[in-house]
């Protein structure tokens, strides 16, 4: 690491748990987050000013006027512009240096197990059942550990699926594919701003422990927040032996 490097980073590498070696561990990291909106915000902030080494981030939407209630990457002056370009500056403007690769696009199955592939962690921000499934699929299939986390009006949800282990469960494990809920949305439902915050910054937290190897991971755990009483509730989440998504895949 350069001088500079070193000074940016310095909280960092004065945790026992970091040093340097872990932070060259995130330098040398790729994370691809799925969605740049409420979710994706915190997300891309945290994980470009903590020094991800590659970040790729993932929408087709504009910035709107009614989404600056709670998506803090983007600002007014960017109203009409891509989310990916919006949050990309707003990374760049903290750590000018990074890598931030803006894919404005929805991307079909072929386009996200390449992304996936390619990836250490992906971080999935997206905000309804069908991406979620398409990303956890194209996760399992490459091996690679999935984040994801949930908003809606006052309730979030995070855990962290990582197949990589024998025991530990997938999305649809917990979520199956054929059981799709009714579709709610914030442009129709609502959500309480800092909750989106909250459930982002802890996404990029779970990320930033996996791609450094410190600490315990969420997998095989789901967490839910009630931001009303802002009381959580964790439950642990078994592996489905016979899940149509992870079932037939190997295992460490």
């Amino acid at each position: 690491m350069t001088d500079e490097e070193l000074l940016r980073w310095s909280r960092h590498i004065l945790l026992d748990e970091l040093g340097v070696e872990g932070q060259e561990r995130i330098r040398a990291a790729r994370a691809l987050v799925i969605g740049a909106g409420g979710l994706g915000s915190p997300v891309a902030l945290y994980l470009g000013s903590a020094g991800i080494g590659r970040l790729t981030l993932v929408d087709d939407d504009a910035v709107d006027l009614t989404n600056l209630q709670r998506q803090i990457a983007h600002t007014h002056d960017r109203i009409g512009q891509p989310k990916v370009a919006s949050a990309r500056a707003a990374v760049l403007a903290i750590a000018p240096e990074l890598d931030v690769v803006a894919l404005e696009r929805r991307v079909d199955a072929d386009a996200l197990a390449a992304l996936v592939a390619d990836a250490g962690v992906v971080l999935d921000c997206s905000d309804n059942f069908a991406t979620r499934q398409a990303v956890n699929g194209a996760c399992v299939a490459a091996a690679v550990p999935l984040v994801a986390g949930a908003a809606i009006g006052f309730d979030g949800q995070l855990s962290t699926w990582d197949t990589r282990r024998a025991d530990a469960p997938c999305y649809a494990c917990v979520f199956p594919p054929a059981s799709a809920p009714p579709e709610v949305r914030c442009a129709t439902m609502g959500v309480f701003a800092p909750l989106v915050g909250i459930i982002g910054a802890m996404q990029a937290a779970e990320a930033l422990k996996l791609v450094a190897g410190i600490g315990t991971s969420l997998a095989g755990r789901l967490q839910m927040l009630d931001a009303r009483s802002m009381e959580w509730t964790t439950i642990s989440v078994p592996r489905d032996p016979e899940c149509p998504v992870c079932a037939s895949r190997p295992r460490a």
